[in-house]
C-alpha cells in the first residue's frame, strides 16, 4: 500500500486492487469526491470531504482513477453509519450517500450544482440551497439504526426495479456494474414495496422485477421476462427501461395524485419517484413562471401533462404538450381531457420544433428533458420562439448547466433556481431553473 505522498513514485503503475492513502477533497458530480496524489486524480466513493482514507482502486482510466474508501483514518464530523447493511464498497450501488448525515447530504448536492454552474455555465457563486421534501411514510417495519438517520431519507422510493441474477435471486446492481447484489430489503423503498414478498421469491424466468407504489394507493408488480430487453439500472432518475413486461398484480393503470387532480398511468409508465416530488415541482414551476390569464404555453418533454395542468389552471389559454412516449401521451390525453385548451403532440421535441408542429407565438415554456438535457437544437428553437420565460426542470445539474450556457450565448440568463432533494441517500438532485431573456 502506498501511504506517503512524499515518497510516492509517480512512475509506479497502479492497478485495480491497489490501495493508497489519500486526503479527500470536494464532492463532484457523480456521487464521489475528488482526491489528488502526485498529479493523479482519484474519484473516491464512500468518502467525505476532508477525510483521510485508504482507498482501493476499482478502475483505471487515462487521466484519472476510480476508487472506494475502504478504511476511514480521519473521519469527517458529517460521517454516519450507513443504515443499510448493503451500502458499502462492493455492495449495492443504488445509494451513494448513506454514510453522509442528512444536512450534509443537502450541502453536498448544493455544492455539486453550484460547481456545475460555475464550470459549465460560467456562473460564479450562483446561490444554491437544496430543500428537503417531506417524508413519504414510515416503514411498517421500523428501522433499527444507531445513526438516527432522518425519517425523510427512508421509505420514499415509489418505483423500484430489482435485477435478477443467474441463480434467480432478486437484488440491486453494484455501482457501474451489471453484477447483481442479492438483498432482503431496500430501506429507501416505499413501505408498500417493502411489504411485498418479491425479494423472497425465485425469479429464474425473469431478468428483472418492477414494483410500483402510487400516491393514489395502488401497488403493482411486473416482471421483465428473460431476454425481453435492457435490464434495470441503479439510477433512480432513469425512465423505465424498454422491453416487454408481464404484470403479475395490481391494476392496469395506477392512480397518481398531484396538481389538484388524479392521473391514471400504466405501471411501466413514467412518474416522479418521490411521492412528494410531482406536487412540489409543479408548484415551483408555477411560482417561478407566474403565469397570467391568456398566456400561451409549451410543455416540452411533457410526460403525462403534470406541468401543463398546473400552468393552464392559471392561464386558461392554449397549452401544447410535446412528448415522445406513447404511454405518457395516452395518460396526458386522458388526464387533461377536461381542458379543451390543451393539445398533446406525440413526437420528439427537436423534431416538433424543426417541423413546426408547434409554432410561436408562445409566452411560457416548461422544459423537463431527460438526463442528457435539452441540447443546443432545442434551446435555439425555444429562444427563436421568444417566450417571456422558461421553467427548466432538471434531474442532472451538468446537463442543466450546459443548456444554461447555450441560453446565455443566445442572450438569455438564469435568474432564479430552486433545488430539491427528490432522491435522498443518492447523489441525484432535482432543480427548477427560471431562464429569461436579458
Amino acid at each position: 500500500m502506498i501511504s506517503d505522498p512524499t515518497t510516492f513514485d509517480p512512475s509506479l503503475d497502479l492497478v485495480e486492487g491497489d490501495r493508497v492513502e489519500l486526503t479527500v477533497g470536494a464532492p463532484a458530480h457523480g456521487g464521489h469526491c475528488v482526491a489528488r496524489l502526485d498529479n493523479r486524480v482519484f474519484f473516491v466513493r464512500h468518502a467525505l470531504p476532508g477525510e483521510r482514507v485508504t482507498v482501493e482502486i476499482t478502475e483505471r482510466h487515462k487521466g484519472y482513477l476510480r476508487a472506494d474508501a475502504v478504511e476511514i483514518l480521519a473521519p469527517s464530523p458529517d460521517r454516519v453509519t450507513a443504515p443499510c447493511h448493503f451500502a458499502h464498497p462492493g455492495g449495492c450501488g443504488g445509494c451513494d450517500l448513506q454514510h453522509v448525515a442528512s444536512d450534509a447530504q443537502l450541502r453536498w448536492k448544493g455544492d455539486v450544482v453550484r460547481e456545475q454552474l460555475r464550470r459549465l455555465a460560467k456562473l460564479a457563486d450562483f446561490p444554491v440551497r437544496v430543500e428537503p421534501l417531506p417524508t413519504a411514510a414510515s416503514p411498517t417495519r421500523p428501522l433499527e439504526s444507531a445513526d438516527g438517520a432522518a425519517e425523510r431519507l427512508l421509505g420514499w422510493r415509489s418505483r423500484v426495479r430489482y435485477a435478477v441474477d443467474a441463480a434467480g435471486r432478486p437484488g440491486l446492481l453494484q455501482h457501474r456494474s451489471h453484477q447483481v447484489v442479492a438483498i432482503d430489503r431496500c430501506i429507501i423503498a416505499h413501505p408498500a414495496i417493502q411489504e411485498l414478498d418479491v425479494l423472497s421469491h425465485d425469479w429464474a424466468d425473469a431478468d428483472a422485477v418492477e414494483t410500483i407504489a402510487s400516491t393514489g394507493g395502488d401497488v403493482a408488480v411486473l416482471t421483465r421476462p428473460s431476454g425481453a430487453g435492457a435490464g434495470p439500472a441503479d439510477d433512480p432518475t432513469d425512465a423505465p427501461a424498454g422491453g416487454s413486461r408481464v404484470q403479475l398484480s395490481g391494476p392496469a393503470e395506477v392512480t397518481e395524485v398531484a396538481a389538484g387532480r388524479e392521473w391514471h398511468v400504466r405501471p411501466e409508465g413514467f412518474w416522479q419517484i418521490h411521492p412528494a416530488a410531482a406536487e412540489t415541482l409543479a408548484a415551483t414551476v408555477v411560482e417561478l413562471l407566474r403565469p397570467a390569464a391568456g398566456e400561451v404555453t409549451w410543455d416540452l418533454y411533457g410526460g403525462a401533462g403534470l406541468f401543463a395542468a398546473a400552468v393552464t389552471a392559471h392561464t386558461g389559454a392554449r397549452t401544447t404538450v410535446v412528448e415522445s412516449s406513447p404511454l405518457s401521451c395516452a395518460a396526458a390525453r386522458a388526464g387533461l381531457a377536461d381542458l379543451p385548451a390543451v393539445e398533446v403532440v406525440e413526437g420528439r421535441v427537436e423534431v416538433a420544433l424543426q417541423r413546426r408542429r408547434i409554432t410561436a407565438p408562445v409566452d411560457l415554456v416548461v422544459l423537463d428533458p431527460p438526463r442528457s438535457g435539452a441540447g443546443a437544437r432545442v434551446v435555439r428553437g425555444i429562444a427563436d420562439a421568444g417566450p417571456r420565460a422558461v421553467a427548466y426542470v432538471a434531474c442532472d445539474p451538468a446537463a442543466l448547466a450546459r443548456d444554461v450556457a447555450t441560453f446565455g450565448e443566445l442572450g438569455w440568463r438564469l435568474t432564479e433556481l430552486r433545488a430539491f432533494d427528490c432522491f435522498p441517500m443518492t447523489q441525484h438532485v432535482e432543480c427548477v431553473a427560471l431562464i429569461e431573456p436579458v
